[in-house]
């Protein structure tokens, strides 16, 4: 999820000093609340506490930038977009050199909509040697690109994604979207289920066995589509993906 570790940043005077020890200390427990115990409301409480007592904890703004993504991937009524923006935004003013917090605001620009400024954003850095996880800011480029009807970018910038970390399952689910936006169902069959294997955290991706279904399906291949399906509404019907997945299958029997 990007660079967390403590800031380890020190004050000029004891009372800057102790804003930065107080500061680091919500950024702590907001790391913990959020990422070990899976509280995102309480993680969020801590990290805006955290730039509360020290407006330059960068490491703090990134933080609240990704703990307010996972909140709008978890319910559109908590979604803050703009907040997630503005704390991306000021990580990057206060350290122009932070990589991580660039892809973040990336992706939150893609979220809003934002796909010219988004593609801006990630296009240096994927040209940025000393960027860790190349594949990311690739990924989330070909994203941007494909939003925007750039399909041939898109395709480059996302195969160049699978090449940088070969169990990119996210890289490759876009580059069969890709594919299949080019009616290409074979090549497309082929990505979505590299991202299905190319990871052990990534079999249950439920958009790579949606599209593998459809793609079979125009495939005139029902049985291995069926199969998709099942396993697609089997994991959750909560999400869009699963909600499809059983209209489908009903649509079949």
């Amino acid at each position: 999820m990007g660079s967390m570790a403590c800031s380890g940043r020190t004050g000029g005077v004891a009372g800057g000093r102790s804003n930065d020890r107080e500061s680091d200390s919500e950024y702590d427990l907001a790391r913990d609340s959020w990422l070990r115990r899976g509280d995102a409301r309480d993680g969020l409480t801590h990290v805006l506490r955290s730039v509360e007592i020290d407006d330059d904890n960068s490491d703090a703004h990134h933080l609240a930038a990704l703990i307010y993504l996972d909140l709008c991937v978890k319910s559109t009524q908590d979604c803050r977009f703009a907040d997630a923006e503005a704390h991306a935004k000021r990580a990057l003013r206060l350290r122009a050199d932070f990589r991580e917090a660039r892809n973040t605001l990336g992706v939150v620009l893609i979220h809003e909509k934002k796909l010219n400024e988004a593609i801006s954003v990630l296009e240096p850095l994927t040209r940025d040697i000393l960027y860790a996880t190349p594949e990311s800011a690739w990924g989330n480029l070909g994203w941007a690109y494909l939003q925007v009807g750039r399909v041939d970018d898109a395709q480059q910038a996302l195969q160049r994604s699978v090449a940088a970390q070969p169990k990119f399952c996210v890289g490759y689910f876009r580059l069969g979207l890709v594919q299949e936006r080019k009616g290409l169902p074979e090549a497309a069959i082929e990505s979505f289920t590299n991202a299905l294997q190319a990871d052990s955290r990534c079999a249950g991706l439920q958009d790579a066995l949606l599209h593998r279904a459809k793609n079979n399906l125009s495939q005139a291949r029902p049985d291995p589509a069926r199969i998709d399906l099942s396993r697609c509404v089997e994991l959750s019907l909560a999400t869009l993906a699963g909600k499809e997945c059983r209209f489908i299958l009903q649509k079949l029997k």
